[in-house]
């Protein structure tokens, strides 16, 4: 298997062709090999030499051409391709596609390869919606073509609707994950939690943990980009939805159990990412607690431990934790993993200034009940995923 991945980059004629270039830009980042065909209509927005200086390959824009080496460009590029991806996507190129018209250098690469090929719309909101272009978009999603919807906003010609580019962040990951080399997943159901919980104390107030939900975004992202069908329950925080997974946002330790629960039978792998309260006030104040002169005392009871309920009635499922411990580490890990019938536990020590919360990266090591202890040096939480996975994947 080749190690660099081939994107063809068709372009097209359209206000958002500028965005293009941040999508290639990332690509080439992360090593990928970028061709770009573009459009006579897409060179009245941009100069090719933008694209050019940014893939660091010959842009392709006319199919008549004197060719740079002795090969027939359009089959050449189509044998050559992991992926063709279109950005942005006119209503003009989605319906001389879906109507077999090969005319022009990325019509006639898109009928040629077989790669997978993705379309990014951007339109007027009115085009979008238009019958026929919907139609259109239909009918290639039969034939096996995939989109990239566009998003709500304020579009070029002033009107506000559907029909924006997504943002190039998101057309990046779509890229990324469909040329990710691992794919073991096909089918497979993972179900994730992510984040903290809040315990409220009054309508203001609530009490809640240093969770960002950075290690389960992360595991969500693997086990999507490795086929997976994947449902992610969040707590609140700031991370961004991953594209193509399930996310069903919660507040408290009860919301998580029922989101949990109503989810876990149809599970393959769960893994209880999620930093879930121990602990609620006992009374919940319906009315704001007014501040006084007098020490403010609140009694807490022990809240829902989904995670044990989750052991309790394990049939199929490989169950997953976390032990995040500030000391006797992987004493305290072993003692949860059995107590609460886990298949595997990461454990980290949550006194690292350079690792854990808040952070990019992590260092953990995972225990089961049967193999040693696997320890991990520092990575990023998206390399810890990786590892977990394909630690389970082993052993399934």
């Amino acid at each position: 298997m080749k190690n660099t991945k081939t994107v063809v980059f068709g372009v097209t004629g359209g206000i958002a062709v500028y965005k293009a270039l941040d999508v290639i830009s990332r690509l080439k980042k992360e090593n990928v090999d970028v061709h770009v065909i573009m459009t006579k209509a897409a060179l009245e927005f941009v100069n090719p030499i933008s694209f050019q200086s940014l893939s660091q390959n010959m842009v392709i824009h006319d199919m008549f051409e004197e060719p740079k080496a002795w090969e027939i460009q359009h089959i050449s590029l189509a044998k050559k391709a992991d992926l063709f991806v279109v950005v942005p996507a006119t209503a003009n190129i989605i319906g001389k596609i879906a109507n077999g018209i090969a005319d022009d250098m990325i019509t006639t690469t898109i009928m040629a390869t077989k790669a997978p090929v993705i379309f990014a719309p951007a339109m007027n909101v009115n085009m979008y919606n238009n019958p026929i272009v919907q139609g259109n978009i239909q009918k290639l999603k039969g034939f096996g073509y995939e989109f990239i919807a566009p998003v709500s906003g304020r579009l070029a010609c002033g009107d506000i609707g559907e029909g924006k580019l997504a943002q190039t962040e998101d057309i990046f990951e779509v890229i990324m994950s469909k040329l990710y080399p691992i794919k073991d997943m096909i089918g497979t159901k993972v179900l994730v939690t992510a984040g903290p919980t809040i315990a409220p104390i009054d309508p203001v107030r609530f009490i809640t943990n240093r969770s960002t939900g950075k290690m389960g975004y992360s595991i969500a992202r693997e086990a999507r980009d490795r086929g997976a069908n994947v449902t992610l329950i969040s707590g609140p925080c700031n991370e961004k939805a991953p594209f193509g997974v399930s996310i069903i946002k919660i507040n408290t330790n009860d919301e998580m159990r029922t989101a949990v629960i109503s989810n876990y039978e149809d599970s393959d792998i769960v893994i209880k990412a999620a930093a879930v309260s121990d602990y609620k006030p006992k009374v919940y104040s319906s009315f704001k607690i007014k501040k006084s002169e007098d020490i403010l005392n609140l009694e807490f009871v022990r809240d829902n431990d989904i995670l044990k309920e989750l052991g309790l009635h394990k049939k199929k499922q490989i169950l997953v934790g976390f032990a995040a411990e500030s000391n006797d580490l992987l004493k305290n890990a072993k003692e949860k993993l059995l107590k609460k019938n886990l298949d595997y536990i990461i454990a980290n020590d949550i006194t690292k200034t350079d690792s854990g919360f808040g952070t990019e990266e992590n260092k953990v090591i995972i225990l089961s009940k049967d193999n040693d202890p696997i320890v991990l040096d520092i990575m990023s939480k998206k390399q810890v995923a990786r590892e977990l996975f394909n630690l389970i994947n082993k052993k399934r």
